[in-house]
């Protein structure tokens, strides 16, 4: 499981000019089964994503199509863990993950 840390490196109406294009690309990757959560950070200062991918280097081929990566308005890091405790919900998406 990946989480990415997005820091917004634009003012803030720069970043809501692209919003709904993100909130497309999230939409897509939602319906992917590779983002399982979203959302600002507060203080609106950028936002997390937590996502499943088969590895690091999907991630990073996942980010170049945000369209906040695409027009510099972010910047991402990400950080790879292993779950070792889930809500049993969460068990149907992490089968095969590991």
């Amino acid at each position: 499981m990946f989480i990415i840390d997005l820091h917004y490196i634009v003012p803030l109406e720069q970043l809501d000019a692209h919003m709904t294009e993100h909130v497309k690309y999230l939409q897509k990757y939602y319906k992917l089964n590779v983002f399982l959560a979203s959302g600002r950070k507060v203080p609106r200062t950028g936002g997390i994503i937590l996502a499943l991918a088969p590895s690091r280097e999907a991630v990073d081929e996942i980010i170049k199509e945000d369209p906040f990566y695409l027009h510099q308005l972010a910047e991402f890091r990400v950080t790879e863990f292993l779950t070792s405790q889930s809500h049993p919900e969460l068990k149907k998406f992490l089968k095969g993950q590991h």
